[in-house]
């Protein structure tokens, strides 16, 4: 005998209904829902931490000034510098934001990273790409930082119509493309081994032979799982010091 089992359709492995506004554009589905509680947790967290603003600090405002530390010794100081502080809100919000959009990947009833929709992020992307060419303009002037990104100086002129080019998709094109499809390539695949190994622990428990297999499966959907926690966060510090890295490279063109 066997358990009569119902899965849900295969496009909702990255589509999913609305719960309001269908076809409008104020749709509202769980990526949205996903996106809004990724913006509103770390909001939280810090309100809470700076109402309680205790000298020696413990809880939550630990936890605050805990991920405050790790964002200004480990990407702005490796990538930037001290002159790279002042973006410090803006690289911590990122971080903050694509780690919680990636964690609900292994929660459960969400089980879904918001970043493995490219959406959000192709939306980020842009934002590194305004950012850097704007930090750029604004500390070397526009000639001075446009130059030094499509000129690099020692060379030949007439490698420059090579050179040129290339610089130009190098630095305005692949850089955010490679940091959209990076984030979403990595949290679409981890989610949809997830998903398969969930499926298979669903489809195994039946009374079959089959069912023997069932141990290994679900030992691999837990590996699976503990691994994606870990891929959460590190997708969230390497778009964090990747933006670190060309927000650098906008302030010092030459070096």
């Amino acid at each position: 005998m066997t358990l009569a089992i119902e899965f849900p359709p295969i496009e909702n492995l990255v589509e999913w209904p609305n719960y309001f506004g269908d076809g409008t554009i104020f749709a509202f589905n769980k990526i949205a829902l996903i996106s809004f509680l990724a913006m509103a947790i770390p909001s939280v967290i810090f309100f809470l931490a700076k109402s309680k603003g205790e000298l020696i600090p413990r809880g939550v405002q630990n936890l605050a000034e805990m991920t405050v530390e790790f964002v200004e010794k480990q990407v702005i100081l490796q990538a930037i510098g001290p002159d790279g502080m002042r973006y410090l809100p803006m690289l911590l919000s990122m971080f903050l934001f694509i780690f919680f959009g990636n964690i609900f990947e292994v929660i459960p009833t969400f089980q879904m990273p918001a970043n493995a929709r490219m959406a959000n992020p192709a939306f980020l992307a842009l934002i590194v790409l305004v950012t850097f060419v704007g930090v750029g303009v604004k500390h070397n002037g526009a000639g001075t930082y446009f130059k030094s990104a499509l000129f690099p100086p020692g060379l030949p002129k007439g490698l420059y119509l090579l050179v040129t080019p290339i610089e130009f998709l190098s630095t305005f094109l692949i850089r955010p493309f490679s940091l959209a499809v990076r984030l979403f390539a990595n949290m679409l695949a981890g989610h949809i081994l997830l998903v398969t190994f969930g499926v298979l622990c669903i489809a195994l428990w039946t009374l079959s032979p089959l069912v023997v297999v069932l141990p290994f499966s679900f030992a691999m959907l837990v590996g699976l799982t503990g691994f994606e926690v870990m891929v959460s966060f590190l997708q969230a510090f390497v778009f964090a010091l990747l933006t670190a890295v060309y927000i650098g490279g906008a302030l010092h063109p030459h070096h």
